[in-house]
């Protein structure tokens, strides 16, 4: 690794697994050290089990056999006031916040969930996100860099709006369209200060979110039950490259480069990372 990133702190929220845990560690072999948010609880319309503070300390672990610096903060996104008070005492820790990396999602799939899964979604998937950018703004100066995580669900025609999703695949579908605005527009109005502003929108990702019973579901309809052997094979579809699903690494290489002095003109990009979802979208005429 280059170490580009040497002398930087970086907020990652959802840090305790997954994409998380995967770019605080890419951030830290570049470098950064690290402030790792996670709620580390269930939230209970999301049927698959959110990660847990063993979670988190094994990603602040795995940092630290980097040798570089952690701090971890069992804090929710959905609660800003909570929120400012864990990223200032963890700032003033380490002594300066230099990226931040807007990444705690839920996804609660299914028909039968109740409504509630519609405001938990969007609270967590877009709510988060503004909580998180406030949380870090009194911080950040000129050559900061931010990041979110979007998702191709927020921009594909309908997005994730079908009624085998649920509520809350309406939300999710919601939350990452307003990711996608929020960037937009907050990268206009911090590009004359020289904070960057961009989102990422993957794919499928192999995480604890994708490898779900709910997911399973989504993909094979036609079965009750669906292991992931039953699901593996549907998950190509929506993508043209001839892949199920990306790795977390994956979306990490496209953080890493966002944040670096690399992308240091780069901002307000809305960067796929999608195995072509979007292009056969498009192809097959529906708006780009």
């Amino acid at each position: 690794m280059s170490e580009r990133l040497t002398g930087k702190v970086a907020l990652i929220t959802g840090a305790a697994r997954g994409q998380g845990r995967s770019h605080a560690l890419r951030l830290a072999r570049e470098g950064a050290d690290i402030i790792a948010v996670d709620l580390c609880e269930n939230i209970e319309v999301n049927e698959y089990p959110l990660a847990n503070p063993e979670d988190l300390a094994e990603t602040a672990r795995l940092v630290k056999d980097l040798g570089r610096r952690v701090v971890t903060r069992q804090a929710d996104v959905r609660e800003r006031g909570a929120l400012i008070e864990a990223v200032d005492t963890a700032v003033a820790e380490l002594g300066g916040l230099d990226i931040v990396v807007a990444n705690a999602g839920i996804c609660p799939l299914g028909a039968n969930v109740p409504p509630r899964a519609f405001v938990d979604a969007v609270s967590v998937d877009l709510v988060g996100v503004i909580n998180t950018v406030d949380a870090a703004f009194a911080h950040l100066r000129a050559g900061a860099a931010i990041v979110a995580t979007g998702s191709v669900a927020g921009l594909l025609p309908g997005g994730a709006d079908n009624p085998q999703n649920g509520p809350g695949g309406a939300g999710y579908g919601h939350a990452k369209r307003g990711v996608a605005r929020f960037v937009h527009d907050l990268a206009l109005q911090l590009a004359p200060h020289s904070i960057r502003v961009n989102a990422v929108h993957p794919t499928n990702v192999n995480t604890g979110m994708l490898q779900s019973a709910p997911m399973y579901r989504i993909f094979r309809p036609d079965l009750e039950n669906p292991t992931r052997e039953d699901a593996e094979p549907a998950f190509p579809a929506m993508n043209p490259m001839p892949v199920g699903y990306v790795e977390p690494s994956d979306i990490s290489d496209a953080v890493a480069f966002l944040v670096s002095d690399e992308a240091r003109y780069v901002t307000g990009l809305q960067l796929k990372v999608d195995a072509g979802a979007l292009l056969a979208a498009t192809t097959s005429g529906a708006p780009g």
